[in-house]
């Protein structure tokens, strides 16, 4: 079993990075979290989950990589669910931080885990029911943003309308609701539209 794999950050695509170490280049896959995290390093340590596929024509063996440990024991927990494969915790991580992730299921918004593609609602709530007590057993949720707890001092329905609506307006969940939240905490009684047109200005 491989723990990591520490060297030089030969190639860098926001799906896979390429590390040489020892005279061998591996490639994994990665989440555009960990992307962003080793972007514009010369030498990285990743932390690895391997997956063998056997039984077919061709057996595989695939290296998933993170920057964090934290972000791989939410990957590792997220493909223990139902109709959550590889590549679908790897765009969840992709569209929500692993902070951001734990806020999600610790506060059950399966608006939020559906507004990530390739989600629908049941597997939202699944992943949610089946991961809520691990990640606090985990002490997973011990990593929660400060700012974590004050989200339910907005209006909830307000701040859903408003992050939906850009999401479909093609801005990731995550960002979009931090910007959401900090509007509505300093104009609680904003309507949406008022909401999204001030989002638009601040998002980056």
């Amino acid at each position: 079993m491989i723990e990591y794999i520490k060297g030089v950050l030969t190639e860098l695509t926001p799906a896979m990075a390429v590390v040489e170490t020892a005279g061998i280049g591996y490639a994994l896959n990665i989440s555009l979290n960990t992307f962003t995290a080793i972007q514009g390093e010369k030498e990285v340590k990743l932390y690895v989950h391997e997956t063998l596929v056997t039984g077919g024509r061709d057996d595989s063996f695939t290296l998933f990589g993170f920057a964090t440990r934290q972000e791989r024991e939410l990957y590792d927990l997220l493909i223990t669910v139902s109709g959550v494969g590889a590549n679908t915790a790897r765009m969840i991580l992709s569209s929500l931080s692993p902070t951001e992730l734990c806020s999600v299921i610790s506060t059950g918004n399966d608006k939020m885990l559906k507004a990530v593609k390739g989600i629908g609602l049941k597997t939202a709530q699944r992943i949610i029911v089946d991961l809520k007590d691990k990640i606090i057993s985990l002490g997973l949720a011990d990593e929660l943003p400060a700012s974590g707890g004050n989200v339910d001092m907005v209006n909830s329905d307000i701040k859903d309308e408003a992050v939906a609506a850009l999401t479909m307006l093609g801005f990731s969940p995550a960002p979009s609701a931090r910007v959401v939240v900090d509007i509505l905490k300093e104009n609680p009684g904003l309507p949406v539209e008022k909401v999204v047109k001030l989002a638009l200005k601040k998002i980056k």
